[in-house]
């Protein structure tokens, strides 16, 4: 536990950072709170980018905290700055040439967008941070032929807004559906639908091979023409700063069920934390503001009233796609069965065990799996055939 006199210093200033200095001070914490982020400007909401802010171009509509908040609760703020190194030995951090102290640090480092060896990638743009976003909102004033390398929850996001705003669009993605490694195959089939009805050309089993200013090389030896082209292939965790500190990392910072790394100073969270999953106790990593938010708040209550308990909250994630709102309560393996349900709903088991819901625009059913997936007791498959597969609280 933290005496009133520590000195908090937390590496990374997205949602899951702010969460946990606001999660600090709400639990009681007088000390020091110093949040230190890479990029300018105070925190925002990054799910909007791909979706909204593209529309709109309100960027202050992103902010998730006026100044004054900081002010107000004696949280110093440090944007644009890069922290290089941390000494555990001697207790600080370095970033851009100014030492910081602390009695117990915080790692919200995030992720960044993964740059394939793809011959002339860098001719595609990022869509991670506000910059990326306000640079595609302004290419999307005139009429563009777009290609998304990648269809994952943001290209897919982007493509939705791009043929929204009458732009043509390609998506090329090397796995066999979209959404591939988060959803259901039988999801995965209504999406690419969607994006079709949409008049959105999708090539799956397509890996790109080569990319010009100009357009996309297809495997087949097809050249899709672009003028815009966005590389949306996935992320990996900010784990460098770690690793050179000489913290265990295995894809994300190794951290315990109490999210704590192996230095008892130090704490990781978000998406950039490895940590082991309640359910089977395999380590995962989450992409997910609302994992890096739960994180933080169990994190605070540890640093402040001594909190024991393992962290164990239910993972939930959601991408709204043109007029689909797609919920995830739960998490399941690519290789879980699926029940189909006649509204929809997708329901994922391992074994005779309940792993995960997946819903389109049916908030309802999402809410009801959230609470039945964080109860003590599995639901188990044979006594949800009884009652045709129906959600609902004992």
């Amino acid at each position: 536990m933290l005496d009133q006199s520590s000195r908090v210093v937390i590496v990374g200033a997205g949602q899951g950072g702010l969460q946990a200095a606001m999660s600090l001070r709400q639990e009681g914490f007088e000390g020091a709170i110093t949040l230190i982020g890479e990029e300018p400007g105070l925190p925002y909401q990054r799910p909007p980018l791909s979706k909204a802010y593209l529309k709109t171009g309100v960027a202050d509509a992103l902010t998730l905290r006026p100044e004054t908040f900081f002010e107000k609760n004696d949280i110093t703020v440090l944007s644009g700055i890069r922290v290089d190194e941390i000494d555990r030995t001697a207790g600080y951090v370095w970033a851009n040439g100014q030492r910081v102290d602390y009695d117990h640090l915080i790692l919200a480092m995030g992720t960044r967008n993964i740059r394939p060896p793809i011959a002339g990638v860098e001719h595609a743009r990022d869509l991670r941070t506000l910059a990326d976003a306000t640079q595609l909102r302004l290419a999307l004033e005139e009429p563009r032929r777009c290609a998304v390398i990648g269809a994952g929850f943001i290209g897919l996001e982007f493509a939705a807004v791009a043929r929204a705003l009458g732009h043509d669009v390609t998506v090329a993605e090397a796995a066999p559906r979209p959404m591939a490694r988060a959803i259901s195959a039988q999801m995965s089939q209504r999406f690419t639908d969607l994006h079709e009805e949409m008049g959105t050309r999708l090539c799956f089993d397509q890996p790109v091979t080569g990319v010009d200013a100009d357009g996309i090389h297809l495997p087949s030896g097809e050249k899709v023409a672009a003028d815009l082209i966005l590389l949306a292939a996935g992320v990996h965790p900010n784990v460098e700063l770690a690793e050179s500190a000489g913290l265990p990392c295995d894809n994300g910072i190794v951290v315990d069920a109490q999210l704590l790394t192996s230095d008892p100073a130090v704490s990781a969270l978000g998406d950039c934390a490895a940590f082991p999953d309640p359910r089977t106790g395999r380590q995962i990593r989450l992409e997910s503001v609302q994992a890096a938010c739960d994180h933080a708040r169990k994190i605070a209550k540890r640093l402040v009233k001594g909190d024991a308990d393992n962290y164990n909250a239910v993972p939930w994630f959601w991408s709204d796609q043109s007029d689909y709102k797609l919920q995830i309560a739960g998490l399941a393996a690519p290789d879980d069965d699926a029940i189909v349900r006649e509204d929809g709903a997708v329901l994922r088991f391992a074994g005779n065990v309940l792993t995960a819901v997946e819903t389109i625009n049916n908030a309802k059913t999402h809410m009801t799996a959230r609470r039945l997936l964080a109860q003590d007791v599995p639901v188990g498959r044979d006594s949800l055939e009884q009652t045709n597969y129906e959600l609902s609280l004992q």
